[in-house]
């Protein structure tokens, strides 16, 4: 025995080895075929993005070059030369105008040799170039020169960013007397590549960032400016109120950039105007993607192989396999019947125990009943014998003694206690009409009001103005709503800033009232607790406790809900009430 254990035990070693030989043969295989094929999917990628960048220089320079000989030709026009010499510049601001508008092109501008603009094609807007001085500008200092000059920079007057063309205007004997401008907008070509989802910018010779698909990286610097840069660029007023900061990118190898902390391979060209390059990004995540897809095909093929080789010693334990997973089917049905029986079970439990505490309550309210109406009986007619003889005291006596008064707010105490033990020795028969809960509330508060001015309460209500209607007695509804709204009132009376709010919506089936408070909250106790007869959080003397017991009685013979709990992070309480509208309450 102790010789076949030690066979099988060399053999799973054995078995062991064998596996992890095939499986490191496999991960060399796999690893050398996804360099090969990402080798190849990567020129290809890059192959693609060498056409992007040809495409994208050849229109940045076909835009650059299309009104290139305009600024030329609107200077042998005789309308300019006679703007010069001339005071009138009237028909030439029209003139240009048409031309601009025709062109497409931001502005056409005449500049004297002092720099000022004396005509514009935009002479009737708010950001004209007329009376504006541009002599500090590169491009007209070269036109003045004689040669036409070229520059790319924020609009001093308009704030727009532009390429700006001059060519000099010249007198009869060949002298220089006035520069011919105009301004291309560029931005489209930022539109066009950020719509089409590519990663490319336009960098002068210092290195500044001229255009971008990525409106972030305008305006900053592929390098720290040197000195010299800085001070072109502030004399020439190129980029005002741009900070030119730093772009957050660099070189990581050939062909390749991370910027914005993203890797991807990088290509970059000349535009051959301003020595000017044109970069872009591009990424190989479909390099990646295709690489792994032959890997993992050609892996799924050597498995399906192996898989083969698999097949007949899967057909020895197949049916060992079957047999066990019969009977694991069959225990995992058991369970789950015996997992339904005990969800049953669960569930008849728990209404039982709701069905036995609804007979609890119903049996001590059925009590509390008969006690009431044995108290109210008794107690009636000593307080009203009692309340005559203050009265008839009042009356021999021409000054009031205090003792009387002391009395008398006793027997009105006892009187309030009786109207409330009244509700228990009712019978519930009232008759059922339609009550429009929105007056109900108006009328509420309307009798709350001196509670809310004695402690300076907000009371904030969002109440529609058509009816809401429901099935009910109008008085006890409105009971129920006063000993919310009251009990709201009494939580926010030690609050710095009390507040009740107050909203009433509706449903296709319901109605709900909701009632939230700032005040101290329900703390640890429930709904169920509070509507228990004589439970209380209010001090000794403040309530008997039997507010939210008769509410509560209240609501349940209205078919309704009665709600409470603490409101956000256990500040306040919410007081929900919940009635059946019209057309769905109980209409026997």
């Amino acid at each position: 025995m102790s010789g076949t254990a030690a066979a099988l035990a060399h053999s799973k070693i054995i078995q062991r080895l064998r596996s992890l030989i095939y499986l490191a043969y496999a991960l060399v295989f796999a690893f050398g075929l996804f360099r090969l094929s990402y080798d190849y999917f990567h020129t290809e990628e890059l192959a693609r993005a060498e056409g992007r960048l040809s495409l994208y220089q050849s229109t940045l320079q076909a835009e650059l070059e299309r009104f290139s000989h305009l600024t030329h030709v609107l200077a042998q026009d005789s309308f300019v030369g006679e703007a010069l010499t001339e005071a009138s510049t009237a028909t030439l601001n029209i003139r240009l105008a048409d031309f601009a508008r025709r062109a497409g092109l931001d502005a056409i501008y005449l500049m004297n040799p002092d720099g000022h603009t004396i005509a514009a094609s935009n002479y009737a807007s708010a950001n004209s170039f007329l009376g504006q001085n541009y002599g500090f500008r590169p491009y007209f200092q070269d036109a003045l020169a004689g040669r036409q000059g070229r520059f790319y920079a924020i609009g001093a007057t308009t704030g727009a960013p532009g390429y700006f063309i001059a060519d000099p205007v010249r007198a009869s004997d060949n002298s220089v007397h006035g520069v011919i401008a105009i301004k291309l907008d560029l931005t489209r070509l930022s539109e066009s590549w950020r719509n089409s989802g590519e990663n490319v910018l336009l960098a002068d010779q210092s290195g500044v960032v001229l255009l971008a698909s990525s409106a972030d990286w305008q305006y900053r610097t592929l390098s720290e400016l040197p000195d010299e840069a800085l001070y072109q660029i502030e004399t020439a007023r190129q980029f005002p109120g741009q900070t030119l900061g730093p772009l957050d990118w660099q070189i990581t190898g050939q062909r390749r950039a991370e910027i914005d902390g993203s890797d991807l391979l990088h290509l970059t060209r000349g535009t051959g105007v301003h020595d000017w390059t044109l970069h872009y990004f591009a990424t190989d995540d479909r390099a990646l993607a295709r690489a792994g897809l032959v890997t993992a095909v050609a892996m799924i093929l050597l498995i399906a192989g192996i898989g083969v080789q698999q097949l007949r010693r899967t057909r020895r334990i197949r049916l060992a396999l079957f047999r066990a997973e019969n009977e694991e089917s069959k225990l995992r049905a058991a369970n789950v019947r015996l997992a339904h029986e005990i969800s049953e079970r669960r569930t008849a439990e728990r209404k039982l125990r709701r069905t036995q505490g609804e007979l609890e309550r119903t049996s001590r309210l059925a009590a509390l009943g008969q006690v009431a109406a044995s108290v109210t009986h008794e107690l009636g007619q000593p307080i009203a014998a009692m309340r005559n003889h203050l009265t008839a005291a009042q009356m021999t006596n021409s000054t009031s003694s205090p003792l009387v008064g002391s009395i008398t707010s006793l027997v009105d105490r006892m009187e309030g206690i009786t109207r409330q033990l009244k509700f228990f020795a009712r019978s519930g028969e009232d008759e059922f009409e339609p009550v429009d809960l929105v007056a109900a509330l108006h009328a509420v508060l309307d009798l709350v009001e001196p509670n809310r001015a004695a402690i300076g309460a907000d009371i904030a209500t969002t109440l529609p103005r058509q009816p809401h209607l429901i099935r009910g007695n109008r008085l006890r509804v409105e009971q129920v709503l006063t000993n919310v709204l009251r009990n709201a009132l009494d939580a926010v009376e030690d609050e710095e800033a009390p507040r009740v709010e107050l909203n009433l919506t509706q449903t296709a089936d319901e109605i709900s009232c909701e009632i939230r408070d700032n005040g101290h909250g329900l703390g640890a106790a429930t709904l169920a607790d509070l509507q228990e007869p004589f439970m209380t959080t209010r001090e000794s003397g403040r309530g008997m406790g039997l507010g939210l017991a008769i509410s509560a009685q209240i609501v349940k013979e209205h078919g309704g809900i009665l709600q409470a709990r603490n409101g956000e992070r256990r500040q306040g309480a919410v007081f929900s009430l919940t009635f059946p509208t019209l057309e769905h309450g109980d209409t026997a």
